[in-house]
């Protein structure tokens, strides 16, 4: 039986589960469209299918922070009736995608991608996306070639993402290598702005306190509430590969990442690192962050490093710490520079500061 997928929306909306959104609604008919097609064709099984590319174009749907993005594709994925089908992080997807590439040059396969491809594609019918970003330029030289083979298996990809296509890898190291990828996807997929103007996350959390002092057993249960609210559910570990490195993020769903200042701070991690998590979500709750000194000044470098790109990302930041920003790094050295980063951890805090 074939999904409609506004009336399931109406029900969320009735239930008051949802805040009906006209922006929201109108994307509903590009999921009415695909469940249609993947409900009207037989599962095929094996690597046989690929000898024709397949006639239902994807869904590649793109909007700012908070919208709703990953709230519709959970409402696709859950309500659509068929076999074969997965939903993954892009990141997390694409460190499989990594190890299964590592494994099949061991076994002395020169032209890897493909055959992890076609490994991936044997019984998936439609494969889903949370947050599509290239922010690696090992995963730019990959994703082509591996995107090409999936579609020619016939796997339908749904993707959300901050950026619309032409805005991925965006100033990449060799981008000119990349723009075939572009082509694909908006050859092979249905590219939609969900274009509301209304950032529903922030809307969300822009009325209660974001910075909590000190970082005691209160501020722990405020955070507590406010990873239930954003991110909906227990999270799961998410790590990002950056040029050879982990970047671990120990709780992570629905674009909300949760860790603590030893987490990301207390490893030796740098600006590339922090950019790529940035770009992988939306809202950062950060746990315990003590105040700065001398005596911990590696860890103090790589947070204000955290920060400026927390910022230049627009990641919404919601925090614990020993003290107010103004205080938390009064003296040794880089005392006086970090007069900026307070700043922008108070701005930060303040209410549309996301805000176009």
């Amino acid at each position: 039986m074939m999904s409609d997928f506004t009336d399931i929306y109406d029900r969320q909306v009735a239930d008051g589960a949802v805040t009906d959104d006209p922006a929201q609604r109108a994307v509903l008919t590009h999921f009415d469209r695909l469940a249609g097609g993947l409900q009207a064709r037989p599962a095929r099984r094996g690597w046989f299918r690929r000898s024709e590319p397949p006639a239902l174009r994807g869904l590649y749907l793109w909007g700012g922070v908070g919208r709703g993005k990953s709230m519709l594709m959970n409402l696709f994925f859950g309500n659509i009736g068929i076999e074969g089908k997965r939903r993954a992080h892009f990141h997390a997807f694409m460190q499989e995608v990594h190890a299964g590439i590592a494994k099949a040059r061991k076994r002395g396969v020169d032209d890897a991608i493909l055959p992890v491809a076609d490994e991936m594609s044997d019984g998936l019918r439609l494969l889903c996306f949370d947050e599509m970003q290239i922010g690696d330029i090992t995963d730019a030289m990959i994703v082509g070639r591996l995107f090409e083979r999936l579609f020619a298996n016939g796997v339908v990809i749904v993707t959300t993402s901050n950026r619309p296509p032409g805005g991925l890898y965006k100033d990449g190291l060799n981008r000119q290598l990349f723009l075939p990828f572009i082509a694909l996807l908006e050859d092979r997929m249905e590219v939609v702005e969900l274009a509301s103007p209304r950032d529903w996350r922030q809307d969300r959390d822009g009325g209660s306190a974001a910075y909590f002092v000190p970082h005691d057993a209160d501020a722990r249960r405020a955070m507590d509430a406010i990873w239930n609210d954003l991110a909906g559910k227990p999270g799961t570990e998410l790590t990002l590969r950056v040029a050879g490195r982990d970047v671990v993020l120990p709780a992570f769903a629905n674009g909300v990442a949760r860790a603590t200042f030893w987490d990301l701070c207390g490893r030796p991690l740098g600006a590339a690192d922090y950019l790529a998590l940035a770009d992988a979500i939306d809202v950062l709750i950060l746990e315990g962050v003590p105040r700065l000194s001398s005596e911990n000044y590696n860890e103090a470098r790589r947070f204000v490093t955290l920060i400026d790109a927390l910022y230049e990302g627009r990641v919404r930041l919601v925090m614990s710490a020993a003290d107010v920003p103004d205080s938390l790094y009064v003296e040794g050295e880089g005392a006086f520079e970090f007069a900026r980063t307070a700043s922008r951890l108070a701005e930060m805090q303040s209410d549309g500061w996301r805000a176009d």
